[in-house]
């Protein structure tokens, strides 16, 4: 019944988005077919098979040596700091280790040792699949940074990619999340959840804007660039220059989260005023209960699962990561499994905002482009995380 209701809901998923897409003659639907059969793939090894969940382990085990290490940074400047007993700062505990990782980051984008990784691995999926180098090298190359810095990496093929390019490549922004923060949501959430969650988003976010957006494209208007990724001059300068920017995405990172949190408060209380006892997680877990059903979530944790959901799409990944992590050992694994996935990614309203205005950086008039199909570009995402979830259910 399970996996006869995940097919229901990628149909589902498949079928909106044909029904957005703008050139249905010439849809890759090989391409297509193919990265959900490596999601398939992808999800059965790493939860399914020995050597997957010892791969996890082994990563997880890496990201908490990091977090150990970084820990290490911060306790050193705010250890003076008084906490009441069993308590803890989410800004020191969680936000300020991202200061560490987007600095190793920064010195491995330096060294040329990710970009390298990341061409390789763009270029053997494009020939897998069919897709254009472009769009494939930035797909790889969102699951390690965030949504300005992917796009800033292909800034120099800009003037080749057409409006349907720039949708692929601004849906797998929005559609990943950046390495320098997955350290921080596995302080919050299963890390198996997560990891397995890079993956299947970077394949949902390429199916689904495939669907919506389809390209051909000429081999001389493909090529991808990585002389110019870095523009560190000393590895001391990348480290510096990673820390800088970790320290900003920890402060918007947090500036939101007081925002968007407060603001839910308010709408609380506003809807509390007129009904009493009703919130606008238990209103967004009732509209997005039936597509949960489908995506394999328990019925009696539907609107408990859509409550957490609703508010990531509204706000950020951050605030339902908060909702969902002291439900963990309430909730049945499938629904934290489902639930997690879902949340690991920056489809968001803020988001739309944060990939016009990057691309409006490099090229006004695409940046004029991509601000008209913005809520397009949300939907999509959504699509993208309702998929990976999907995917994900159907082997927990």
């Amino acid at each position: 019944m399970e996996i006869l209701l995940g097919i229901v809901a990628i149909l589902v998923v498949f079928g909106l988005s044909y029904l957005m897409s703008n050139d249905r003659k010439n849809i890759n639907y090989f391409g297509i077919g193919v990265m959900l059969l490596l999601q398939i793939f992808t999800t059965w090894f790493m939860f399914d098979t020995s050597i997957g969940r010892l791969i996890i382990t082994k990563i997880s085990d890496a990201f908490n040596k990091l977090i150990e290490f970084g820990t290490a940074g911060v306790n050193f400047v705010v250890g003076g700091i008084a906490v009441e007993e069993g308590g803890s700062v989410f800004f020191f505990n969680v936000l300020l280790l991202i200061i560490f990782f987007a600095t190793i980051l920064s010195v491995l984008t330096h060294l040329k040792i990710l970009p390298i990784i990341i061409k390789y691995i763009g270029g053997a999926l494009s020939k897998i699949t069919g897709l254009p180098k472009v769009e494939s090298f930035n797909a790889v190359n969102s699951i390690f940074f965030g949504q300005s810095e992917a796009l800033l990496a292909i800034k120099s093929q800009f003037h080749h990619l057409n409006q349907n390019r720039l949708y692929i490549v601004s849906a797998s922004a929005m559609g990943s999340v950046s390495a320098s923060i997955v350290g921080a949501y596995m302080q919050m959430l299963p890390p198996e959840y997560v990891l397995v969650a890079l993956p299947l988003n970077m394949f949902s976010s390429l199916i689904v804007a495939s669907i919506i957006s389809p390209v051909k494209v000429k081999p001389e208007d493909d090529q991808v660039d990585i002389r110019d990724v870095s523009e560190s001059k000393s590895i001391f300068e990348a480290m510096g220059n990673g820390a800088l920017d970790g320290g900003k995405i920890a402060l918007i990172v947090a500036a939101m989260l007081i925002a968007f949190i407060a603001s839910l408060e308010l709408v609380n209380w506003v809807i509390q005023a007129i009904f009493a006892g009703v919130t606008l997680q238990q209103i967004l877990g009732y509209v997005l209960a039936p597509i949960g059903f489908l995506m394999g979530i328990a019925p009696g944790e539907l609107i408990q699962a859509g409550g957490i959901m609703g508010p990531k799409i509204v706000t950020n990944e951050f605030v339902a990561m908060l909702e969902l992590q002291p439900l963990v050992g309430q909730l049945s694994k499938e629904t934290v499994g489902i639930v997690a996935v879902f949340l690991t990614s920056f489809a968001n309203f803020s988001s739309i905002g944060i990939i016009a205005g990057t691309v409006q950086g490099i090229d006004g008039e695409k940046g004029r482009i991509v601000s008209k199909f913005g809520l397009k570009l949300l939907i999509g995402a959504t699509l993208g995380s309702i998929l990976s979830a999907t995917v994900a259910g159907l082997f927990l």
